[in-house]
């Protein structure tokens, strides 16, 4: 019995994985800032949200943003 094709679910691309990394590799520092006021990030959900959000103005695959 063969095993059926794979199919490519993959929800992001490598481009919007590698936004979110820098962004948590920014927040574990304390580095991170968010809005024009820059304000420190203190939730790592937000920094992923920001990872996600310059990806998604690079023009990064994934999926649109939920309303």
């Amino acid at each position: 019995m063969t095993k059926p094709a794979k199919k490519d679910s993959t929800k992001y691309g490598k481009a919007a994985q590698k936004s979110v990394e820098k962004e948590m590799h920014d927040f574990k520092r304390g580095k991170a800032v968010s809005g024009p006021n820059k304000k420190k990030v203190t939730d790592p959900k937000q920094a992923i949200a920001i990872g996600l959000s310059k990806a998604r103005k690079k023009g990064a695959k994934m999926p649109t943003k939920p309303k």
